[in-house]
């Protein structure tokens, strides 16, 4: 099991770590920075430095079929280019690309308060380098101007974004706190842990956001679609 140090800290960029092994699948470490795909947010990507100097670039970091063992993905196929893995037991300094991982917390969190700016369902969603989409099931025409405008005033509202968790049987109370209808949180460890957006949205998210909203920036919807009778694509950029 991984040890997810950016569930708790968003802004930590490196750490220490022990390999737990490395073959074909990835480089596994006891304990990590690097989000894993999931939810609509890429992976992050880095590097993994060997004790020594050796750095091998990290495109992409995934959960093993387990989802309890993240997988660190190196840029080439290390044992074909003659590069040695590193052993298990090995020590590495595990460090994410900082400004890129940054910009997707902007959009991830941008994304949440989308989401309160039009309370429809959410029928699915990615999160890009700062900008993002999200789909809701909505009949009515939406008006790109007003959802802009209502979006930039939530987020200009400087509000504290936290964690909390609760259990499984506490979500399952309180059906109304998952908002989206194909992607469900995670089920089996006994708890779920929730994205608090003080006084504006409460919702389970296993992403990384910032710590306050006015972090996010100026946000411009650039696009409304039409994507079947009952479905609406929004698409947000944000400043840089």
């Amino acid at each position: 099991m991984t040890e997810t140090l950016f569930r708790d800290d968003a802004y930590r960029t490196e750490v220490e770590a022990t390999v737990v092994f490395a073959d074909a699948r990835g480089i596994a470490l006891d304990r990590t920075v690097f989000y894993p795909q999931g939810g609509g947010q890429p992976g992050d990507q880095g590097e993994l430095v060997v004790a020594g100097g050796a750095a091998i670039p990290i495109v992409d970091a995934r959960y093993d079929n387990d989802r309890q063992t993240i997988l660190h993905l190196p840029a080439i196929d290390l044992p074909a280019e003659g590069a040695a893995l590193p052993a298990p037991g090995a020590k590495v300094v595990a460090r994410i690309d900082r400004e890129r991982r940054y910009k997707l917390m902007r959009a991830h969190t941008a994304l949440h308060l989308l989401s309160v700016a039009l309370p429809y369902p959410v029928t699915g969603g990615s999160v890009g380098e700062a900008e993002g989409r999200l789909d809701f099931a909505c009949e009515t025409t939406l008006d790109k101007a007003a959802v802009e405008r209502r979006l930039n005033e939530l987020i200009a509202l400087d509000a504290p974004v936290g964690v909390r968790w609760i259990t499984d049987a506490e979500l399952d109370a309180n059906p109304d706190l998952v908002k989206t209808m194909m992607v469900k949180p995670p089920r089996g460890a006994g708890k779920v842990r929730l994205v608090a957006i003080e006084g504006l949205d409460l919702q389970p998210c296993g992403g990384t956001h910032v710590a306050r909203t006015s972090e996010i920036g100026r946000a411009s919807v650039t696009q409304i679609e039409k994507k079947g009778r009952l479905n609406r694509r929004v698409r947000i950029v944000l400043s840089a």
